[in-house]
This record gives C-alpha cells, structure tokens and sequence, in this order.
C-alpha cells in the first residue's frame, strides 16, 4: 500500500484521538526511517524516546526474535502469579546498576507513575496513621502521564480541562528550582511526596539546577518526604547516564521509567531503594503483562548495549548537536539545552510547530516541547553522519 491508502484505511477505523502528520513509516535503519512512498528521514525523535537503539539493530532484533520463538514455542506468557527468568534477571541487571533494591514492571510511564503515587500514599498512611498526610507536590510545567491521576500530577493547566472531571485530588504545585515553594507548601503537614522531572520534557526540555535537587532531596529526608523522580523520558541512558538521578547525585524513594527500556516494546516499571521496598506487598500492586518475558528479553539487551563507552558517546553526540546548532547563527535560535540525547531548542519568531511541520517535509523527524521549543530525542546509537544530515535539514530549513 502506498502512503494515502494508509492514511485513508487508518482515518476509517481509527478513533480520531491523535493529530497526525501525513507520513506512513513502514521501515528503518539505523536512525534513518522510511515512509510508504519510499522517502528517507533522519530521526531526532526515536518513537518519543522509546526506540532507544534504533531501527534494525541486529543484537536487539536476534534478541527478540529468539526470545518470541523460544516463548510462543514453549510459553508466551504466565503472569505474575509465577517467576520467569527474564523478568528475574532485568530486575537484577536494574537493581545493581541503578544501586536500587527491587524493581516493579508495568507497561508504560503513565502505569508506572501511577504506581508511584500508591506507594508514597501507602508509605505515608502506614508511617502516620493518618489519610491526611496524602498530598503529592509536583512541579510546574512537568508532565506525568494521560491517566486521571497522572493528568492532574501533571503541573500544566493546558492538561486540566473540564472534559474530564472530576479528577482524583491530591496534588499541588509549585515553581520548579524555588525551594521556598516547596516548603511553603509543605508547611500543612499534609504533603507525603514530592514528584520531580529532573528534566522536563514535555514541558520544553529544562533541566533541573543541580543544587536546588540536592537542597531539595535533603528537605525530603528531613520531613520523611519521599522523593519520587519521573525518568519515563529521561532514564535508561537518555540523558548519558542510566538514570539522570546517577548525575544529581541523590537517591530517590522510588523512581520510574518506560520509553526506551525494551527498545520498542511496551515496557515500564519503577525501581525503590532499601527504605520503601516493602511498602508495596502482595496484593497491593499489580499488572497483568509487567515483566513479560519477550519484552524483558528485548530489555536486556537494551542494557548490555548501554555500555559506559556507549553512554559517554551520548553525551558527546549530545553535546555536538547543541554547538552546531548554535553555530548555525540562526536569528530563530535562541538556546540550545539539555542533557546528554534530550535536547529542546528554543525557538523565538517562528513557530515551532510550523517548523517540525517543515523539517518531517524536508526528511527530519523531530517534536516539540512547551510553547517554542523543538525537541530532539534521536536513539542512543545515532551515528555522527545521520547526526550530520539532520543538522544540515535543520538548517537548510531555518534558513
């Protein structure tokens, strides 16, 4: 089928619930994609961070080939109710480089932030007795996933319309990097948790001050606070380490992650340290397809690829892309940021959207972020040649 017979077969029995562009991708390589018509793009946007090696990659596509034979041949799934030895070993590969206790597999960030927020609100109710102390504080500007619960976590007012209310209750925010605000809004004692994006990502890609984590995760320790961190976008490399805490130096109660974990496939989950490991027990917390055995397969050799070598390389790609943007003298361009792969250009007199619009007819594939800011979320193998393509559709189209 060509692009517009796809395009029209979708539109016919798809629910209308995305604004889709008009590209149908049918394969890939490397970071290079292709659409129905034949047409090649270069990929800054990897799925939304979630094809973290790429297209084609021969390591994760034996990986995943073998594990859905052996599985479907033998055993494709068995729920929770039973141990696998893929999930097992992923659990321990995360626990000992993340330096966390145990792990928690769901199947996408907003699942495994949900599971976050039970397990502060669990940990509070059991310390203190009291439902009261439930209050979850997150930042604004941040993003934490399209559930109900996660939809008003999320500290952007755009995100809080009237077409689904009531929502849940039990969320402040408060201005990222003003610790004032924090404990102004702690003052009550009813807040059991803050909830924190190190990056933000749909927010328009703005890392956290390192100092203001540090003050702000010493607060936490200080009011027995749990410090949740949200690296749904921001973990499993991303950033140039596994997780961007492993960069702030804390250590979070509990941290999530999704998107790039299995290399495509559905994946996510949370990781806690020794001091709430046992707050979720039996009964209290569970997912029919979490640590499936085909994904958690594709999973580890998602991290047996993310080597040291391999995520020093993410930050020097990284910070390649940031300078030859700037060096491009763009009067659109006003700043380049971010960490390591994720990385948001603030634009200024042109509009974003009309630009990303621009750049997919142009062969580059990218997104945005807040209300000016492109955002770049290449996969972590990214060769510097498809790097040096991109940069050159970019600037060919801000000229």
């Amino acid at each position: 089928m060509n692009s517009q017979e796809i395009f029209n077969l979708a539109d016919s029995h798809v629910m209308p619930t995305y604004a889709r562009f008009p590209v149908a991708f049918v394969k890939g390589e490397g970071a290079t994609l292709y659409d129905a018509d034949g047409k090649a793009y270069i990929d800054f946007a990897s799925g939304i961070g979630v094809n973290s090696l790429g297209y084609a990659n021969a390591k994760w596509a034996d990986a995943v080939i073998s594990a859905v034979t052996e599985q479907v041949k033998k055993l494709q799934h068995v729920s929770n109710l039973y141990y696998t030895l893929p999930m097992a070993q992923l659990a321990e590969k995360l626990t000992t480089r993340s330096g966390m206790k145990y792990a928690f597999f769901s199947n996408s960030g907003a699942e495994s932030n949900e599971g976050l927020i039970k397990l502060a609100r669990k940990y509070s109710y059991e310390t203190y007795g009291t439902h009261e102390r439930h209050v979850i504080l997150t930042l604004q500007n941040s993003f934490h996933g399209r559930t109900i619960a996660t939809l008003e976590a999320t500290g952007q007012e755009k995100f809080h319309g009237y077409d689904f209310f009531p929502y849940t209750g039990g969320f402040r925010y408060v201005q990222p990097g003003n610790l004032d605000a924090v404990k102004a809004s702690c003052s009550d004692g009813k807040v059991c948790a803050v909830l924190i994006e190190l990056v933000q990502g749909e927010g328009g890609v703005y890392p956290l001050p390192k100092d203001y984590v540090s003050e702000l995760e010493a607060f936490c320790r200080e009011q027995d606070i749990l410090l949740l961190v949200d690296e749904v976008q921001t973990g499993i490399g991303r950033t140039g380490t596994l997780f961007a805490f492993q960069q702030y130096g804390i250590t979070p109660d509990a941290v999530s992650f999704a998107k790039g974990i299995a290399g495509g496939l559905p994946m996510g989950g949370f990781l806690v340290p020794e001091k709430t490991a046992n707050v979720l027990r039996a009964g209290d917390h569970a997912t029919t397809f979490g640590g499936n055995p085909v994904c958690a397969a594709a999973a580890l050799t998602v991290l047996d690829t993310l080597s040291d070598d391999v995520l020093a390389e993410v930050v020097k790609k990284g910070e390649k892309i940031k300078s030859s943007v700037l060096a491009m003298n763009s009067p659109y361009v006003a700043e380049a940021r971010g960490l390591g792969l994720m990385i948001g250009i603030k634009l200024t007199g042109i509009s974003h959207r009309d630009v990303v619009a621009k750049l997919l007819e142009s062969g580059l594939v990218a997104l945005t972020a807040g209300s000016d800011t492109l955002r770049f979320l290449p996969p972590l193998t990214i060769s510097d040649a498809e790097i040096d393509k991109g940069l050159e559709v970019l600037k060919s189209v801000l000229k």
